[in-house]
Parts: structure tokens; sequence; C-alpha cells
């Protein structure tokens, strides 16, 4: 059986600004060596971090978690926003990331990615051809 898991996550520019930059370490700890080289070389790379931020916490829900159950830190790393040769953002899965998205049959996924100077915004769908009580059995 095929299911689709969607996860859709918002940003407040000016709140992840006030956030990312009282903490020395958040940048460090949620992003990847690539992700931060690839935002810190845009204009407004701050939208660009959010936006990121954004798709993290998309890819979270769309496997069925959020920020508590995969906690803070390293951890976000593991779900990496890379991109296309055409430039479009692209989902890259490791560690616990990828084990969870194995364990629920995901096959396939998308992001799409979106910012005005004032929000942030991230889609992720994920198509999977397993039964989420298979997931759940292997987890417990």
């Amino acid at each position: 059986m095929i299911q689709i898991h969607q996860g859709v996550d918002i940003v407040d520019i000016a709140r992840f600004r006030d956030v990312a930059f009282r903490n020395a370490d958040f940048f460090a700890d949620i992003f990847t060596e690539g992700e931060r080289e690839y935002c810190s070389s845009q204009k407004n790379a701050e939208l660009h971090f959010a936006g990121r931020f954004a798709a993290k916490e998309a890819c979270l829900k769309a496997l069925g978690m959020g920020l508590s159950s995969a906690g803070m830190g390293h951890a976000l790393q593991e779900i990496e926003i890379t991109r296309h040769a055409s430039g479009r953002p692209a989902l890259s899965l490791n560690g616990w990331a990828a084990s969870v998205s194995r364990r629920k049959g995901i096959y396939q996924h998308t992001i799409s990615i979106s910012h005005t100077d004032h929000t942030a915004v991230a889609s992720v769908v994920m198509v999977a051809d397993k039964k989420e009580e298979d997931f759940m059995l292997q987890r417990s």
C-alpha cells in the first residue's frame, strides 16, 4: 500500500534571526558545513538559513517526528538540504533520519522551499510503500 507523508513548516525570519544570533553554536549545531557555505554565500543569508531550517522541520514532520523527539544539535545535521544541478533544493537523509526513512518504507521524497522578507516556508512530501503499523512494530 502506498502512503503519502507530508510535512510543512513556516519560520518567522525576525524570530529566527533573534534565536540564531543569540546562540553562538546555533549554525554549527543545526546546519552542515555545506549548508553553511551555501547560505553564507547568498545575499540575505538569513533567508536561506531560515528556509533550510523550515525544510528540516518539515522533514521531521513528514517522518512523523518533531524537534523534541529528534533532539536538537547534531541530529538535525543528518537532514541535509542540498541542491540539484538545476539549483532546486534536494533532501539528503543520513544517520538516524535515513534509518527512520528506511523503516517507514520511504522510497521517494520531494522538497520545496520559499521565502519572503518576513517568512520562510518549506514542504516535504515522502512516498512510502509500507504500512504505518509495520513501522510501529519495528520500533517496539
